[in-house]
């Protein structure tokens, strides 16, 4: 039984059950490591998978929100402009009421003179060397185009 005892306590028995003792230990914390990493890998699949669908559900209405926003903004836009126009073509309705302006708007325009007023058309030379083709239709008298389109579909009709 002495030898029994001896070896019960000799080194290499005490250190070959210390490092089993140890080898268990450390077996049985990476297991316990691994079970709550495997916990938390779970939880961050689920919190993963929860955010992802939330960011699914949400994008196609905040991307029509968005776009009704900048839709609206531009139709308010385009609402003030439109307000703005039509102000200033009540502007323009009322200065057509006043004699005084449509007297001076066809003189201008139409080369209208009162009796006994001689009228009178002053020519550029730089603009007598251009032809008339070589003129837009904004550049050249009122006459000058109506009469082009009397030539033009007199042409069409031979």
């Amino acid at each position: 039984m002495a030898v029994k005892d001896r070896d019960r306590f000799s080194t290499a028995t005490r250190l070959r059950l210390l490092g089993e003792q140890t080898a268990a230990r450390v077996y049985r914390s990476q297991t316990r490591r691994q079970a709550r990493r495997s916990r938390l890998t779970g939880r961050a699949a689920l919190l993963a998978l929860v955010v992802c669908t939330l960011v699914v559900a949400l994008a196609y209405p905040m991307r029509q929100y968005v776009s009704q926003r900048a839709q609206i903004s531009d139709l308010e836009r385009q609402q003030q402009r439109e307000r703005q126009r039509v102000e200033q073509l009540r502007d323009l309705k009322a200065r057509w009421q006043d004699d005084a302006y449509a007297e001076q708007q066809i003189r201008q325009r139409l080369h209208y003179v009162m009796p006994g007023e001689t009228g009178y058309v002053v020519i550029d030379p730089d603009a007598a060397k251009q032809s008339r083709a070589d003129l837009g239709a904004a550049d050249r008298p009122w006459y000058a185009n109506v009469w082009d389109g009397v030539d033009k579909s007199d042409a069409s009709d031979q």
